[in-house]
C-alpha cells in the first residue's frame, strides 16, 4: 500500500528562514522603492497549510504581514490568505504551472506573482501587472536568500 502524497509538500523549497530584498520600481501603483527585511515559511497544523509571516522596512515604509497557503481538496487548488498589520488582505488562488514556479491570481484585481527559485539558496518574488503593451509589467521584484 503506497503512502498518499501530502499536496503541501510542493512547498517544500519555501520553507525556512528567507532575507528579504525588495525593489519596487516605479508604477502606476507607487514611486521607485527599495529596501529588505526578513521572513520565514513554515508547515502548521499537522502539515496541512503553510504560513508565512515577514517583516520590511523601505524607504517610504515599514510593514510586516501573515499569509497562509491551503490545498481545497474539493477544488484541487491552493488557496491563499494575505494578511498586513495595515488591516488589508487579500485572497489568492495558486498553483504549481511547473515543478519550479508557483503562481498566483489575486482575487478582486489584475495582479499576477510567481515565485520561483533562480539559484540554490535564492528564489525570486515577482508581482505583475498587464500592461496596454499586451505585456505584464513588473510593479514588484523581491529576493529571497535563505539563511537557515
Amino acid at each position: 500500500m503506497s503512502e498518499e502524497l501530502n499536496p503541501m509538500d510542493k512547498f517544500n523549497f519555501l520553507l525556512g528562514v528567507w532575507k528579504i530584498e525588495y525593489q519596487v520600481p516605479k508604477s502606476q501603483f507607487s514611486e521607485y522603492d527599495s529596501g529588505g527585511g526578513e521572513g520565514e515559511f513554515k508547515r502548521i497544523l499537522k502539515n496541512k497549510y503553510v504560513t508565512f509571516d515577514y517583516y520590511a522596512k523601505l524607504s517610504k515604509i515599514e510593514d510586516a504581514a501573515h499569509a497562509i497557503f491551503a490545498w481545497d481538496e474539493k477544488s484541487k487548488i491552493y488557496r491563499y490568505w494575505w494578511f498586513e498589520d495595515s488591516g488589508e488582505f487579500m485572497k489568492a488562488t495558486c498553483n504549481f504551472i511547473n515543478e519550479n514556479t508557483l503562481c498566483f491570481n489575486w482575487h478582486n484585481s489584475l495582479l499576477v506573482q510567481t515565485f520561483q527559485p533562480i539559484e540554490n539558496g535564492k528564489i525570486v518574488l515577482q508581482m505583475r501587472y498587464p500592461s496596454n503593451k499586451n505585456d505584464y509589467e513588473v510593479i514588484l521584484e523581491v529576493v529571497f536568500t535563505k539563511m537557515k
